[in-house]
This record gives structure tokens, C-alpha cells and sequence, in this order.
């Protein structure tokens, strides 16, 4: 059994060896990395894509607010695309799903409304889902029932997947409008060029927007989204089986 060594002793032949050798005193190993929660890293990315939009969002930025480095981060989420997902995750569970009509027509405009308000509230979101294939799971129940409506108005399966890609365009194309106008309205000094640009002299060539050009403010802040997205699904119901008959060869 080995003799226990005096505590006094060892340090003092530590600190002579030290002083001896001129060396400083060996630091103290670094223990693991602080553990880094999944939620503490959603949380951060959607706080920056709220605050600042998606631009700002990169794995050097969140892992820099979280406190650890970008190779650290990456053993927790595999890129931008995969965090930008983890963040959309639940968010449609946060806007409860409202009773819908039975009428196939009537429930394929309830539910587009119901995309579009729950989206208007969430502008983060939008500009996320407009980088192409990247959704919320709880979200897709939207796209069965507006695909779902439309077979059951008579749309084929095909016609359906389209009409819900055109209703999708639609509401998408309204609220990046939307937001941003609102982006530009919060400076009240800058300069208005559409329909301002617009005079007397270019009547011959644009005859109707040039007419308009007074009335343009007053005619589109009266926009009814709900009208005009049940006219549009009107017109997409019009042409149920049309799209299948025209592909069809004509028999003798």
C-alpha cells in the first residue's frame, strides 16, 4: 500500500517545480461542452427569423447566441434547411382548427381563409414557406382538405393538386404584398412611385391605369381577400373535367 503523501509536501514541491522550470501552473482540463437543449436552439432561430427575417438565420448566428460554436451545433441539427423545419414545427397547432361546412365548395374557401388569416399572423412564417418544399406536418391538413373539397366538387385529382397550388399562390402572393407595403408604409417620407409615376403623357400607351391612377389608393384599400378568393375558386370549380376532355382524342 502506497504512503499517503503530506498535502503541505506535495504542494510545496509542486510550486518548487513549477518556479524551477519557470513554467506557469498546467491549466485545468475543460469538462464537456455546456449542454445545449433542443428547445434553447428553436427558440433562438425563431426569435431571429421574428425579429429580423430569414437573411439573418444562419448556424454561425444561432450557434453564437447560444453560446457554443457552429461544428458544435451541428451535432444537434444537420443544416440551415433542418432548423428552419425544427422552427416551423407546431406552429400550426397554435391557430385551433375551425369547424368547417359540409358543402365541398363552401369548406374549400373556409379552409383557404383559414390559411390566409393564420398566416397573416405570422409573417416569419411566410417568408419561410416561401423558400420552396419546407412545412409544418400539422400544416398538411389544410392541403387534404382543400385537395379533398375540390375532388368533391367534382375537380379530378390532378385538377385538385392544382387548384390547391393556385389557391396556395394566391394567398402566399397576398400576404408578401402585404407585408411588404407595411415594411414600406413604417417610413412615411420615402417616395410613392406606383401610381404616382404614372401622367397625362402616358395616357395613349397605358389608357386605363393612367384613368385609374387617382382612384388607385381608394380602389385597392377596400380589397376584400374573402371575395376574391371564392372568386377565383368559382372559376376553378367551372372548369371541373374540362382539363381531362380537352386531353381526350375525339372518337368517330
Amino acid at each position: 500500500m502506497a504512503a499517503e503523501k503530506d498535502p503541505g509536501t506535495a504542494g510545496e514541491a509542486t510550486g518548487e517545480a513549477t518556479a524551477q522550470t519557470g513554467g506557469e501552473p498546467k491549466k485545468r482540463r475543460a469538462g464537456r461542452p455546456r449542454r445545449l437543449e433542443p428547445e434553447t436552439i428553436v427558440a433562438t432561430a425563431r426569435r431571429i427569423l421574428q425579429e429580423e427575417g430569414v437573411a439573418a438565420l444562419s448556424m454561425r448566428r444561432v450557434a453564437k447566441e447560444v453560446g457554443t460554436t457552429p461544428m458544435a451545433l451541428y451535432h444537434h441539427v444537420r443544416d440551415k434547411d433542418e432548423l428552419l423545419m425544427l422552427t416551423l414545427s407546431g406552429t400550426a397547432a397554435t391557430a385551433p382548427r375551425p369547424d368547417l361546412p359540409s358543402d365541398p365548395r363552401e369548406r374549400l374557401l373556409a379552409v383557404t381563409l383559414h390559411m390566409h388569416g393564420t398566416l397573416a399572423r405570422m409573417p416569419w412564417v411566410v417568408e419561410v414557406l416561401g423558400l420552396g418544399d419546407l412545412t409544418d406536418k400539422g400544416a398538411l391538413w389544410m392541403v387534404e382538405e382543400i385537395v379533398g373539397a375540390g375532388m368533391g366538387c367534382g375537380l379530378t385529382p390532378a385538377e385538385a393538386v392544382r387548384a390547391y397550388r393556385t389557391l396556395w399562390h394566391c394567398v402566399h402572393g397576398d400576404l408578401v404584398f402585404r407585408r411588404a407595403m407595411e415594411r414600406r408604409a413604417e417610413d412615411p417620407g420615402r417616395k410613392r412611385y406606383f401610381p404616382d409615376m404614372l401622367t397625362d403623357a402616358d395616357a395613349a400607351e397605358l389608357p386605363h391605369l393612367a384613368a385609374l391612377a387617382d382612384q388607385w389608393a381608394e380602389l385597392t384599400e377596400d380589397y376584400d381577400v374573402s371575395a376574391q378568393l371564392a372568386a377565383v375558386i368559382d372559376g376553378l370549380l367551372g372548369r371541373a373535367g374540362r382539363e381531362e376532355q380537352a386531353g381526350r382524342e375525339p372518337t368517330d
